[in-house]
């Protein structure tokens, strides 16, 4: 009897083993602690009730997603992504309440500082950069888990290697650093550059990062020079 020949996913997963078809969490959670951190340090106007209150509840998700679940693998449950979704959204809703003091500073009737709302500002603008990285890389294609595996969902992000298949490996799949360069670069620009979105869901998703960048940018930012 001849010996089958392996498919070429087999030889590649013999060649890198398991590591190349998973990705680790770890990006992700540093990128989850700069989020608390840039919180911490906002002024107590600019934050939500109690100001440990909101980076307190995002650190337990934090520790309880990276417990229960401190490398991704190919797959991974309902709860853990939930989890995940739950935790990205919290900080999303915590700076976008930032973001609306922020403007809110801007209207009321005695001024405020403009050193104030510059350094206030960049902490905002900064998290809106990380939090919509995070959204991205968390549900294209079904999340982490799912763009590794054998049989992969329509893509939601076109990336310039799918365009270009031989300038990298043929199981090539974007990590958490590519959404971050995607999301810094929608911040920067106001539009997509390299990185086009197909879906409705992602092309919402970064008309509301620019509009939030712009709000951060072209308005305070703006002002606060003004007031300078």
């Amino acid at each position: 009897m001849t010996e089958r020949e392996p498919a070429p996913n087999e030889e590649y997963e013999a060649q890198w083993g398991e590591q190349a078809r998973s990705e680790p969490r770890w990006p992700a959670t540093v990128a989850v602690v700069a989020a608390i951190g840039l919180q911490v340090v906002l002024p107590h106007r600019l934050v939500l009730g109690p100001r440990w209150v909101l980076p307190s509840l995002e650190g337990a998700l934090g520790l309880a997603l990276f417990v229960a679940s401190p490398q991704r693998r190919t797959r991974e449950s309902n709860r853990i992504r939930a989890l995940s979704i739950s935790l990205i959204a919290l900080i999303n809703f915590a700076n976008l309440v930032s973001l609306g003091y922020l403007v809110h500073a801007l209207v009321v009737p005695h001024p405020v500082g403009g050193k104030t709302l510059i350094y206030s500002s960049v902490p905002v603008w900064l998290t809106n950069i990380i939090v919509f990285s995070l959204w991205y890389w968390e549900l294209d294609r079904g999340g982490p888990a799912r763009r590794v595996q054998r049989v992969r969902k329509a893509p939601d992000f076109l990336f310039p290697q799918m365009n270009a298949p031989g300038s990298t490996r043929e199981d090539w799949s974007p990590t958490f650093l590519d959404y971050f360069y995607t999301s810094f670069t929608n911040v920067t620009a106001f539009s997509p550059t390299d990185t086009m979105p197909l879906t409705a869901w992602a092309k919402v998703l970064m008309m509301v990062q620019s509009l939030a960048s712009l709000l951060t940018v072209g308005l305070v930012i703006s002002r606060a020079v003004n007031i300078l």
